[in-house]
């Protein structure tokens, strides 16, 4: 969507009689349907007259179109500048002009990473180069227009308020390779800047590019889908086993014909492999060329499977983010605007008054968004309140939407081992639902230690570690988490704490949303909302006193006063069973996350000894089994 769009003659008319940024604003509230901020009406009136001179001086035809505010479809991402025209050599081009008005930065230790002060706080931001790049990308990546109709594409970041100090942190040598795709010019670099705009677009016949790029459908490029095919040959965590392969051509197959609206719903516990298929069936889309995307409300998981999927080319992540969202995006979306939408941990969708989204219902937002649906749900995952994803809730939502609904089922373990015992008997230990598998399940398959100590649990995973594992600490929300205003950015804080065995750790630090994967990761405990959907070796899991046991009733429960998530136990401060089974939830999803093994500790005594009695009672049935067999 276009905010504003003109000629380059009418773009100079509207400066020069003060009227531009009214016209902004007025297409703004007709187009957005709401009133921009003040932000962003002071950052027109300021860069617009930068902007003006530029095209002036510039000196390219009347007929070059510029582009004002281009909100980037399937994004909340708008592009401030574009110019579209011709070069010398009949070219049909156009450029993305990234604007800001910063005077200072400073640079950082992460790749395209910088500090800025915006908003009066000094804040993490993308370079501006790679913001224009990656802005650029998106479009040549996704946007059928650009490259069936050989549209070229340049970028180029301009800082009209920052004059260069020396050194410059902006042009240190670590942002060069960003710099030298998409130039950066500084406040005396206009002519430099003018100079570039002329180059590529200043013959002017650019008016026509400005309607292909607004209506350009959205699909992948050629080259996208050979850079995600390349991704998926060279991760051995992609292959898809047995019925995972079953499911994923099923998907595909429904997905041959898109005129009719269906809603898939693919069931399955831990470890029977939905983001392995979830991750395959994006690629399999992709390379029908349909506008689909994987959404993922947890941002802890998006960015492990990204970082996985380009573990071998590291240099494309920008690239394959792009594919990738959070659930709460789709509130405003056109209706049927994607082909599919594949929706992993289904069970964490939030409905009205969730944090940061401004919507109703996302389950219904996915729905109408796309023209087909994919959930990837286990109902005994929901951990929060909010959580309404159900298998249920996605039924009842797609039948009122006139979709069809299709079911599938996975039961094949492939985490734990295939130990699909121990995890029955988790759920039957727990007091979660009763299974078959009271009396145990095949310990040769997977490794389970109650340990007494949860030093003796750290030092199990750091062994594991060190053997060249995947292991991990995890625990439940039963300790408070510092904030990173009170100096507690990436894990600084010692929050999780057991005074009576002198043990000390940190939680996984904000500043890493990689945890689950950065080789740092070993040294703080995750939580159930950085782990969750994500499988490691090795896991030690640390019960808190948030999950008790009560030796008369016979019965777990939860204590609310320990419990330190206030979401996840808004309104359940006399709802003792559901707050007991939410929290339940959470200690299968961590216990579930080790494929080979769990080492564990329950602060709460009462618990302990009630998971050894029945650990003693496993191993008396194996002595007793084993006797009979000799």
């Amino acid at each position: 969507m276009i905010i504003y769009s003109s000629s380059a003659r009418e773009f100079r008319e509207k400066v020069d009689s003060n009227l531009l940024t009214v016209s902004i604003e007025e297409a703004f509230v007709k187009k957005m349907g709401m009133q921009p901020s003040r932000g962003e009406i002071r950052a027109w009136n300021n860069s617009m007259q930068f902007m003006e001179r530029v095209i002036r001086n510039s000196q390219i035809a009347d007929d070059c179109g510029i582009l004002i505010e281009y909100n980037i479809p399937a994004t909340s991402k708008r592009v401030d500048f574009i110019v579209t025209g011709q070069d010398e050599d009949g070219n049909n081009n156009f450029i993305i002009v990234e604007l800001k008005q910063w005077d200072s930065a400073k640079a950082t230790d992460r790749e395209d990473v910088v500090l800025a002060c915006v908003g009066g706080k000094e804040r993490e931001m993308t370079h501006p180069s790679y913001q224009a790049w990656s802005y650029r990308q998106h479009l040549e990546d996704m946007n059928e227009a650009v490259y069936s109709n050989q549209l070229h594409s340049y970028s180029c970041a301009f800082l009209h308020n920052y004059r260069t100090p020396q050194p410059d942190p902006l042009q240190s040598e670590q942002y060069q390779p960003i710099i030298q795709k998409a130039p950066l010019f500084l406040s005396e670099d206009t002519l430099k800047l003018q100079e570039f705009i002329h180059k590529h677009t200043g013959q002017g016949n650019g008016i026509n590019l400005l309607y292909l790029i607004e209506n350009g459908k959205i699909r992948p490029s050629k080259k996208l889908i050979e850079h995600i095919d390349g991704l998926f040959k060279g991760n051995s965590e992609f292959t898809l086993l047995d019925e995972q392969k079953i499911a994923y051509e099923s998907i595909l197959s429904e997905a041959n014909d898109i005129t009719k609206k269906k809603t898939i719903i693919v069931k399955g516990g831990p470890g029977t492999g939905k983001s392995v298929i979830s991750m395959n069936a994006l690629g399999g889309l992709l390379r029908k060329k349909l506008n689909a995307k994987f959404v993922a409300p947890n941002a802890s998981f998006r960015s492990a499977m990204v970082e996985t999927l380009v573990k071998q080319q590291p240099k494309s992540k920008s690239r394959t983010k792009v594919l990738f969202a959070g659930s709460g995006q789709f509130y405003d979306s056109t209706p049927d605007f994607f082909d599919v939408l594949i929706v992993d941990e289904a069970h964490r969708l939030k409905g009205k008054g969730a944090y940061m989204y401004q919507g109703l219902n996302q389950i219904e937002d996915i729905i109408k968004a796309s023209k087909i649906n994919v959930f990837f749900i286990d109902d005994y995952q929901r951990i929060r309140p909010d959580d309404i994803g159900t298998v249920e809730e996605i039924k009842r939502i797609a039948h009122m939407n006139g979709s069809v609904v299709l079911e599938y089922a996975l039961s094949a373990q492939f985490r734990c081992s295939g130990a699909e015992g121990f995890l029955n008997w988790i759920d039957h230990i727990f007091q979660i639902r009763e299974t078959g598998n009271f009396d145990g399940w095949d310990q040769e398959a997977f490794q389970f230690v109650l340990l007494d100590n949860p030093n003796s649990v750290y030092s199990h995973i750091k062994q594991k570690a060190d053997e060249g594992y995947k292991a991990r600490m995890l625990a439940g929300y039963a300790w408070n988490w510092t904030d990173a205003k009170e100096g507690n950015p990436n894990g600084e804080v010692e929050d999780v704490i057991i005074a009576e065995h002198q043990f000390k750790m940190p939680w996984n630090g904000r500043a890493l949303p990689t945890w689950a994967i950065d080789e740092r990761g070993v040294e703080q405990i995750g939580c159930v909302h950085t782990s969750q959907g994500l499988e490691f070796d090795y896991v030690g899991v640390i019960i808190g006193n948030d999950l008790k046991y009560d030796p008369e009733a016979k019965r777990i429960y939860a204590d609310y006063e320990e419990y330190k998530d206030k979401l996840g136990k808004r309104g359940l401060k006399n709802d003792n069973q559901q707050l007991t089974k939410l929290i339940k939830n959470i200690y299968k999803v961590l216990i579930s996350r080790g494929m080979k093994g769990c080492f564990l500790y329950c602060r709460n005594p009462e618990l302990r000894d009630y998971l050894r009695a029945h650990l003693n009672r496993i191993f008396m049935l194996d002595a007793v089994s084993q006797l009979e067999r000799e």
